[in-house]
């Protein structure tokens, strides 16, 4: 069979069709290790509580990432995997800010009044469901129980749909700095397809307006293998997105598990996109935005060559963790509201999935954590190893041999074997001391962390996962 070469411009020679079309499987994304589907029932309320009395008398001083989840949207978008409730009922922003008082101050009672916050992001759902006072009124009640610091990096996922450029400006009053506009396409056919209709003038308009108000960062989302989309489509809203010059792009791939989530099964799934296609297009996007002078960061996302992520890219800053790629140094992550999860020290916890659990909870003064997972040693260890790679895209033996007492020859030998089947490819290159993701490899990151999850290992079934590319 003969190898077509689809290297999109910039991109190392051997990114061919043949590679792209071998890790076209489903992997972990990575934010956190162990991944989230490994949480287990018997971490709860009282192991969170202890983790935040530990954080709060013996990391007082470190600063910490606070998320907020706001579930509201007024419409379904049927690609969607998020953790939503549907509803035009705005009334119901009220009862659910009240119990995310409750919470917050259940949480700062153990971990201490005042602590320091360099990063805040309002994730859903949609945030700006909430009206303008709503949002005043939590931003309000952040800043009383958290010391959030002046530079403070304050992002906020925006549905285009819902704003205007005097709700940006509110935005920005509040003290919000980054912005995350959910695009996805802009193709009017695919659009209605996923049921997220959003003309390209509107996101136009808003992107004048946020950089009139000299927001630091403004990220665009896309999707590709939506329904009705071809290689050619998404290339053209690949440059309809590039001429508006977000500081960063996420290109995610679409993953179609209607047996999980149910706005799925509105998705004909004839509609999708086949394997060539999806390649295909993945390979023009790739080649679109390196053309218009973004810089490749990893996984699925981009960023303009001055832009804070492409900075630390280059100097070898980048961490990673619930919200994707960061500049910020690895900090302990304190989720509130319905689903959100947090990190603190060596765990990971999930707050109840629907309203009706997370406000019973709360009514009971209870903290509203129903699963999560303690990290043995292994894990400390492997999450590690699987961070070098997602973020330096280097493996250093001797770090590791020194932090964590192994001989990594010996304690990764069945991994190691499976890199060097990854270095044949050119994804990855053996040094005397170590192992160095090559330009190829960078393309192809997911799949090499993938060798070390010992729980993937462990079990193959990947289908819960969305796609490596």
């Amino acid at each position: 069979m003969q190898t077509t070469t689809v290297r999109p411009a910039g991109a190392p020679a051997a990114l061919s069709e043949a590679l792209l079309r071998r890790f076209d499987v489903p992997g972990p994304r990575y934010t956190s290790y162990p991944t989230a589907d490994r949480f287990v029932d018997a971490f709860g309320p009282e192991a969170y509580r202890q983790a935040l009395r530990w954080r709060g008398s013996s990391a007082a001083g470190a600063p910490l990432s606070l998320y907020v989840h706001i579930p509201f949207c007024e419409s379904v978008c049927y690609y969607c995997a998020c953790n939503k409730v549907i509803t035009r009922h705005h009334e119901r922003a009220a009862e659910y800010l009240d119990a995310l008082e409750v919470e917050i101050g259940l949480q700062t009672a153990l971990l201490g009044r005042g602590r320091l916050a360099t990063q805040l992001h309002l994730g859903g759902g949609t945030p700006t469901f909430l009206s303008d006072p709503e949002l005043a009124r939590l931003m309000r009640t952040l800043r009383e129980h958290f010391a959030i610091a002046p530079d403070a990096e304050c992002s906020i996922e925006v549905d285009p749909r819902t704003v205007t450029a005097a709700r940006l400006a509110h935005l920005a009053g509040l003290g919000f700095n980054r912005l995350s506009f959910g695009v996805q396409d802009f193709n009017p056919a695919v659009q209605h397809a996923v049921h997220r209709v959003q003309p390209f003038e509107q996101v136009e308009q808003l992107m004048r307006a946020a950089r009139a108000l000299r927001f630091d960062s403004v990220n665009i989302d896309l999707i590709h293998g939506l329904p009705l989309q071809t290689p050619e489509t998404l290339a053209r809203t690949v440059e309809q997105t590039a001429s508006l010059r977000p500081d960063r792009v996420a290109l995610y791939a679409y993953a179609h598990l209607p047996q999980r989530f149910k706005p799925q099964r509105r998705i004909d799934a004839a509609a999708l996109p086949g394997a060539a296609d999806r390649i295909g297009m993945l390979s023009r996007a790739i080649g679109g935005f390196l053309k218009a002078g973004y810089v490749y960061i990893g996984m699925d996302h981009f960023a303009l060559p001055g832009d804070a992520l492409a900075v630390a890219k280059r100097q070898g800053r980048l961490q990673r963790n619930f919200q994707g790629y960061s500049t910020q140094p690895d900090c302990d992550l304190i989720g509130l509201g319905v689903s959100a999860i947090g990190k603190v020290g060596a765990t990971y916890s999930q707050s109840a999935k629907t309203l009706p659990e997370y406000y019973d909870a709360l009514r009971a003064g209870v903290l509203p954590v129903v699963r999560g997972i303690a990290l043995g040693r292994e894990d400390l260890l492997r999450r590690a190893v699987i961070s070098s790679l997602m973020c330096q895209g280097r493996l250093d033996f001797e770090s590791f041999e020194l932090a964590h007492l192994i001989d990594f020859r010996t304690h990764f030998e069945p991994e190691l074997e499976q890199l060097h089947k990854l270095a044949a490819d050119g994804l990855l290159v053996f040094e005397p001391d170590g192992v160095q993701v090559t330009a190829l490899g960078w393309y192809f990151v997911r799949a090499i962390a993938m060798v070390f999850d010992q729980y993937l290992q462990a079990d193959r079934a990947r289908e819960r996962y969305s796609r490596v590319l």
